[in-house]
């Protein structure tokens, strides 16, 4: 397994209702990746074909026509889409952590695809609870979408959608695999709007979003790599978003590389600013953190406290 790694983290602006765009635009940055050596590569959640906000500001009815072509441009997984993406880690020689609507039937779901540097999906997962009102569009992950780390030649890497790092257990269980390499996966997420204008709480900002991610890698001694959308005004009324009190262009970019001990290991970007946010780490930096708390090790109390697992994945039906 190599020591040091070469992370990086998208911040970018999605190709918004355009699948083919979106794969157009993914292809670009596997392929800039590859050219800088990056070994491990994030994308944010829902990254094809981008996160529809909308749902947080408007009514059903007035988001209609938006979600029908939301579902008409997600991906699904064994599709000649996904093929391109897969042949572009392959010739970039990238591990990929792809966050994508997945198209599955007539259902959608927040998905990532682990890719490997040979170009296969070594690992797929869903969002194993979608937020609030996401559940008007997106399924539960079941089961088997609770294996979130996969071993890789970089180390073992993981990755969990939004806020799922505000589920305890299912943090703690990604720690049980082993995690090493992190990636946190996010929707645009933007400051706290005028609280004379609109209430909004602090756990719907990017700060907040940005805390939980650090969070991990302190509670998981692991590296995160935290990947965000960006939102351009341009692209507002098409995202049924103009006057939405929440959304600031540009903006939505809280990306961020935290070490084993929470530590920054970048600058901070603008939040409109587009790119892939590096850094080379080093895989036995995790020890100096891990000596001092292993919360699945030798700071863990089996014996008072654990976790029970269930690995079976519900089926609609079932065929004896």
């Amino acid at each position: 397994m190599t020591q040091t790694v070469r992370v990086g983290a998208v911040q970018a602006e999605p190709a918004w209702l355009d699948l083919q765009g979106g794969v157009n635009k993914t292809i670009e940055l596997i392929k800039k990746a590859g050219e800088d050596g990056v070994n491990v590569l994030g994308f944010p959640e829902v990254w094809l074909t981008g996160y529809p906000w909308a749902i947080w500001v408007n009514s059903v009815v007035e988001n209609t026509e938006l979600i029908h072509k939301y579902m008409a441009n997600s991906m699904v997984k064994a599709s000649p889409e996904m093929d391109r993406i897969r042949a572009a880690a392959k010739d970039a020689n990238v591990f990929v952590v792809l966050g994508y609507s997945e198209r599955d039937g007539a259902s959608l779901y927040i998905a990532q695809s682990f890719i490997n540097t040979e170009g296969e999906i070594v690992l797929h997962r869903r969002k194993i609870k979608p937020t609030h009102v996401e559940r008007s569009i997106w399924g539960d992950g079941q089961a088997d979408s609770l294996t979130s780390v996969v071993d890789t030649p970089y180390g073992k890497v993981g990755a969990l959608n939004c806020w799922e790092h505000l589920q305890p257990l299912l943090r703690y269980y990604e720690y049980c695999q082993g995690v090493q390499i992190h990636v946190a996966a996010w929707p645009p997420m933007f400051d706290l709007p005028d609280p004379k204008k609109l209430k909004w709480p602090f756990h719907e900002t990017n700060n907040a979003n940005q805390l939980c991610s650090q969070f991990l890698a302190i509670e998981g001694q692991a590296f995160v790599l935290v990947a965000t959308q960006v939102l351009t005004e341009g692209n507002l009324e098409k995202l049924n978003l103009i006057d939405s009190g929440v959304c600031q262009t540009p903006g939505g970019g809280f990306t961020m590389i935290y070490g084993p001990d929470g530590k920054p290991l970048c600058e901070p970007w603008p939040p409109g600013k587009e790119g892939i946010m590096q850094a080379d780490i080093d895989l036995r930096d995790i020890d100096y953190a891990k000596g001092m708390i292993d919360t699945v090790g030798h700071y863990s109390r089996p014996d008072l406290l654990s976790l029970n697992v269930n690995p079976i994945a519900a089926k609609p039906f079932h065929l004896k």
